[in-house]
């Protein structure tokens, strides 16, 4: 078994890697190629915390993964990451276990790279600025996909906390200076949306975090942040101004994304409104983007496809550079 940390997987693997496997993934998801049960959540209120058990196989790719990743926000205060992640890599053929990977590096690679995987399919191909709202766990890679996926000038970022936001901005100046884009703090939401041709919101926010009477025409909007149903970051005026609503997986996002869930519930949007699963757009079975005044929206809450197809990339690209431990 191959024990692979950050610091291997970062070495072997790219952001434009994980948008291509997140485009397989949902391909393979699309094409019904997976088995990707719904991810199982045990609560525990003692802690304030959840555990997420993820499991996937596809028997294209002879890989099943099961990712446990578990979101304990109190951990902060100790020191700690507040959700501390592993995948294991399962060989499809022996069922032996191939490599043990850093979760958290996974999942930050392949949940940036959905938005990535967005704004390249769904995205206007002019776009120049971008937004972020939220300066977390997940937000270095959601910043790196967007500027991945589209030559931007520039990206506003906002966060509640000012001096968060700067330092946010001044580290991911530095770390993404190879794509060219200028990373500036904003003064508020609707300063950092402003204009903006992608926007992204990662937060854990329980009511919105932009006003969506603001966004422009021709904008894509991709929501990450929103992962249970009391969750909503996204301002659901949006999805009566989007032309098209797209997710990773519906059926995913109706089992537990307040994003979604909440304006269903109110009336104001229908099932009706939805265009239906990114991987169909990339199979060419759904429409995409058709004009550059219309505004999609994207919502993604994860599915497991993403982790196999990512921990297989990086596993296989692992061997091929002889990084990581093995552990026999």
């Amino acid at each position: 078994m191959l024990l692979l940390s950050r610091e291997n997987i970062k070495q072997v693997f790219t952001m434009a890697e994980a948008i291509e496997a997140d485009k397989t993934a949902f391909r393979l998801f699309s094409e019904g190629k997976t088995d990707v049960p719904l991810r199982t959540q045990i609560v525990s209120e003692k802690q304030n915390g959840t555990f997420l058990f993820m499991p996937s196989y596809a028997p294209d790719l002879d890989a099943a993964a099961v990712k446990i990743i578990n979101i304990f926000p109190d951990n902060i205060e100790k020191g700690l990451s507040s959700a501390p992640a592993q995948v294991l890599l399962v060989d499809g053929k022996t069922g032996y276990i191939n490599a043990l990977l850093d979760g958290v590096t996974v999942t930050q690679f392949r949940t940036g790279a959905a938005s990535g995987v967005a704004f390249d399919v769904l995205g206007r191909k002019d776009a120049k600025k971008g937004a972020l709202i939220g300066t977390g766990g997940q937000a270095e890679t959601q910043l790196e996909a967007m500027v991945c996926a589209r030559d931007l000038d520039t990206v506003a970022v906002f966060d509640q906390n000012p001096e968060r936001t700067k330092a946010f901005a001044e580290k991911m100046n530095a770390a993404l200076k190879q794509y060219g884009a200028e990373i500036h703090p904003a003064a508020s939401s609707d300063d950092a949306i402003h204009d903006a041709d992608l926007i992204i919101t990662v937060t854990p926010a329980a009511s919105p975090v932009f006003d969506g009477s603001k966004v422009k025409a021709g904008a894509t909007v991709s929501c990450v942040g929103s992962y249970q149903p009391h969750m909503q970051e996204m301002d659901p005026v949006i999805l009566t101004r989007a032309s098209k609503l797209y997710f990773d997986s519906e059926e995913a996002v109706l089992s537990e994304a307040g994003d979604i869930l909440i304006p269903l519930e109110d009336g104001t949007i229908t099932k009706e409104d939805f265009t239906g699963d990114i991987g169909d757009v990339l199979l060419g079975n759904l429409v995409g983007r058709e004009n550059d005044e219309e505004i999609i929206v994207f919502k993604t809450v994860g599915i497991g496809a993403q982790d196999l197809v990512t921990a297989q990339k990086i596993y296989e690209k692992a061997r091929e550079a002889a990084v990581g431990t093995e552990w026999d």
